[in-house]
């Protein structure tokens, strides 16, 4: 399954696979225990999102006794690609350019960023 493939993901969602990222698995009751407090998000709906992110084929699962222990299915880099491409679709027509111009616009990226930009630039170039 390629990125593009993939469902795209909600805010929660991603908050909640970014937890499991970190666990590397883990159970809902464990998920959850790692969301910020103030979510205040029930361990239950916590498991109804990683079933959805198990369906969507964002994570796997064993069963333990009667626990599910939940596993992410997918790398992160693969997940960024396919929210990057959606947000490129969505908001700017596929078009990376006025993506990172508004970064660069809005000073989210820092003279750090520009110089490393530049590296990946001119290493393009060369190949």
């Amino acid at each position: 399954m390629s990125a593009d493939e993939l469902a795209s993901l909600g805010a929660a969602e991603a908050e909640v696979l970014q937890i499991l990222w970190s666990l590397r698995e883990g159970t809902a009751q464990q998920v959850w225990e790692h969301l910020p407090r103030e979510r205040e998000i029930e361990p239950g709906t916590v498991h109804t999102m990683l079933r959805r992110l198990r369906e969507k084929g964002y994570v796997k699962h064993r069963v333990e006794g009667k626990a599910h222990v939940f596993l992410p299915a997918v790398k992160p880099e693969r997940v960024l690609s396919k929210s990057i491409g959606d947000l490129l679709n969505r908001f700017f027509g596929g078009d990376a350019v006025p993506l990172v111009m508004h970064l660069a616009e809005s000073r989210r990226i820092n003279r750090a960023d520009l110089k490393r930009l530049e590296a990946m630039l001119k290493q393009k170039r060369k190949s």
